[in-house]
């Protein structure tokens, strides 16, 4: 293990330190393994260490992490957190120590340039991003935001750091949209990313599909990240996704040894939409076709899930993945959970998007 370099601390007052306490161990310990003592927790990220200490009329949070970026990454979670369980009070804290300050662009943060763009599938359209600097989105999660910026004549304004930790973003004319993506593939030396798109018509707005298609090379975008789950370590795998998910599985299933075996299903619009996957490992798939049907509309994956449950083998590890729809994400996360059995850390499933919501709502 890394011995933390970079610390940093910050007192949070509130007028009930012991509830926000509590609620947010709690709500860290649906996600991570918290270790709990008498009057403190730690929370183990994925880019540092936490740790919360309750005091008399407050608590004391302290962030470790191996570098700077990473220990950003870790001050703007907690104070992520702490925000969103305070609920309706107002709390000022702001952090000392390693990385303090306000007013610069935070260190996750990486300036792009589109230098490619190009369809996979009828409804995939791979945009090749280049920038510096970006050997930290090879570890510590598959995701990235792309912040989308207005367009010109209006001058781009990217966010920066407030006292506390969180991004102080534009708003009015100058506002970001930002969403979600997995980095489908990277290149340190060259400096360049690939970011897989699904554009398809939505009856809601949807400004990730707009730039996509209209996306050309010179384009300027705003990163962040790394971040989001990833696949443990096992000897036997379950990944299960729609089109969303498919750059994720697909990053997934290249790094996989030759000595696993993985059980893959995928749904797509139909045949036209189906990728060649790349893995060493002993493969099973299946690509799922709605032929017709509207995304999100069916139960292919859950049905393919209980089709394919993963199975306990002696001395053998198991993980089981999925990204996909709310609806779906749900009703395979249960059927992990509670019909098979699978612990914590044998499983992750993640909702990509929701039918009929946008992604800010």
């Amino acid at each position: 293990m890394n011995k933390a370099v970079f610390i940093a601390q910050t007192q949070v007052a509130s007028a009930e330190p012991e509830k926000l306490f509590e609620t947010l161990l709690t709500a860290y310990g649906e996600h991570y393994p918290v270790e709990r003592t008498d009057g403190a927790g730690t929370i183990p990220f994925l880019m540092g260490t936490a740790t919360l200490k309750l005091e008399d009329e407050s608590f004391l949070v302290t962030a470790e992490a191996a570098n700077e970026a990473d220990l950003s990454y870790l001050k703007f979670a907690i104070a992520e957190g702490i925000v969103h369980h305070a609920g309706a009070q107002e709390l000022n804290f702001f952090w000392e120590g390693d990385g303090a300050g306000e007013g610069y662009l935070p260190p996750f943060f990486r300036e792009m340039t589109v230098i490619a763009v190009q369809n996979i599938t009828p409804h995939m359209r791979r945009i090749r991003l280049r920038g510096n600097d970006l050997a930290r989105f090879t570890t510590g999660g598959l995701h990235i935001r792309l912040l989308l910026p207005p367009k010109p004549p209006l001058e781009v304004k990217w966010p920066h750091l407030g006292a506390d930790g969180r991004p102080v973003w534009p708003d009015g004319e100058y506002r970001l949209m930002n969403r979600v993506y997995t980095i489908r593939d990277i290149h340190v030396a060259q400096g360049w990313v690939d970011i897989d798109m699904v554009v398809h018509p939505s009856t809601i707005a949807a400004p990730g599909t707009e730039w996509a298609i209209q996306a050309q090379p010179g384009d300027i975008v705003g990163m962040t990240g790394p971040g989001g789950g990833d696949a443990g370590e096992a000897d036997i795998y379950t990944l299960i996704g729609d089109e969303t998910a498919l750059p994720a599985i697909s990053r997934i299933l290249e790094r996989l040894p030759a000595t696993a075996t993985v059980i893959v299903r995928i749904e797509v619009a139909d045949e036209a939409e189906e990728q060649a996957l790349q893995t060493q490992a002993q493969l099973d798939l299946k690509w799922l076709h709605r032929n017709g049907a509207d995304a999100g509309t069916t139960t292919l994956l859950i049905d393919a899930v209980k089709d394919a449950a993963p199975v306990q083998v002696e001395g053998q590890r198991i993980f089981a993945w999925a990204g996909c729809e709310f609806d779906a994400f749900k009703a395979i996360r249960s059927f992990w959970r509670k019909e098979c059995g699978l612990k914590r850390e044998e499983h992750m499933a993640v909702a990509y998007w929701r039918r009929g919501v946008a992604e800010e709502d």
